[in-house]
């Protein structure tokens, strides 16, 4: 089989001008290519079956971009999307009319903006959009608003809360959504609290919402606290944080994600969260425990405190039952439910059940810091 005459010629004269991208639209058998002047396209008629004539069409791409008539190697796949594709001539994959070579551009460490806007020309795909999005390059570009856009505007249609977690956790990079957009963000965990997971992750002490909700009203007895925080206590620290409005939200979220996590993924980022935003007062930073240790650790370090401790207990007493809890919070993670999913595969209801010996315990003690006036 051989190329149309019509069509050999009109791909000859678009192969001397300097192309920038190719797609290949197969179901309309229209081949789109993009040019420093705008984007040209050409109708394309097979001599014979559609699959051979394409396969035709790119091997003469191919052999123009790369100086080989093989195409993109498929075989390589797997290395490519694991952003193994570190070439210096990543342009001329987005010359080949692939898919998958857009990928691999998609994937690559050496991605730029201008690629990055080449590559989104050629396929645009929530998982490409996600992979670039984590290139600086991309993010601090003029691509990366574009790209957060899409990723929200399709984040209703994602089915694995995997991806939700990923995809919110990777649009709330500095710069990327409006504050109008964030809270509308934020606004959709009230329907799939597995939102909350990624923002929990990303952007702890900076959580969406009105300081006036009843449930993150601003606490005066924070007060106290204000003077050893300014000094570098670092227990009154925690606490004056976790009494703000932020870190109230922040306890709101975790209590509705803990009563309802949607899988184990979604279990296991969200103790990664608490760990992180807790753990800076862990008696061992390196030291996640199960509960049970986790409450002995607590009661020991309650009944021995160090000198700081002992400062913040001298002068606000009051305060030594939200004391424990942030010590208790503070030394559980993802270790302290790893254990109970590595043996079971349940979601939903059942996984939730098997976690309660855990979450139960730890909602009593959000419940105590929430209470603390």
């Amino acid at each position: 089989m051989e190329l149309s005459s019509e069509d050999a010629l009109r791909l000859n004269v678009l192969l001397t001008h300097e192309l920038q991208a190719v797609r290949i639209n197969e179901n309309s058998l229209t081949l789109f290519a993009l040019t420093g002047r705008g984007e040209a396209r050409i109708a394309l008629h097979p001599t014979g079956r559609k699959e051979q004539y394409l396969r035709l069409v790119r091997e003469m791409l191919s052999g123009h971009a790369l100086g080989s008539p093989g195409g993109y190697p498929l075989f390589i796949q797997r290395w490519t999307r694991m952003g193994q594709n570190s070439g210096d001539n990543i342009d001329k994959l987005l010359l080949l009319g692939e898919e998958e070579a857009v990928v691999s551009v998609a994937y690559s460490p050496k991605l730029t903006d201008e690629l990055a806007r080449r590559a989104w020309w050629c396929v645009q795909s929530g998982d490409n959009a996600r992979r670039m999005l984590e290139r600086a390059a991309v993010s601090q570009g003029e691509m990366g608003p574009v790209l957060a856009e899409y990723l929200v505007e399709h984040l209703p249609f994602e089915t694995s809360p995997h991806v939700v977690i990923d995809t919110v956790r990777i649009v709330l990079q500095p710069g990327l959504l409006s504050s109008e957009a964030l809270l509308r963000l934020w606004k959709r965990a009230k329907g799939d609290n597995t939102y909350y997971v990624g923002f929990l992750e990303t952007v702890p002490d900076a959580l969406p919402g009105q300081d006036e909700d009843a449930q993150v009203t601003a606490l005066p007895g924070a007060m106290p606290l204000e003077p050893l925080a300014a000094a570098g206590n670092p227990y009154a620290r925690q606490l004056a944080r976790v009494l703000s409005p932020s870190g109230k939200r922040f306890l709101v979220a975790c209590e509705d994600v803990l009563r309802r996590p949607a899988d184990q993924d979604v279990a296991r980022a969200l103790f990664r969260a608490i760990g992180a935003y807790f753990g800076v007062s862990r008696q061992d930073p390196a030291q996640e425990h199960q509960l049970k240790a986790a409450l002995t650790v607590a009661e020991q370090r309650l009944a021995d405190p160090d000198a700081d401790l002992a400062a913040l207990l001298a002068i606000v007493p009051q305060y030594r039952a939200a004391l424990y809890a942030l010590l208790v919070l503070a030394e559980v993670g993802e270790f302290s439910v790893a254990p109970i999913l590595v043996r079971t595969t349940a979601i939903g209801s059942l996984m939730r059940r098997k976690l309660e010996p855990v979450s139960d315990p730890l909602l009593e003690q959000l419940a105590v810091l929430r209470a603390t006036v």
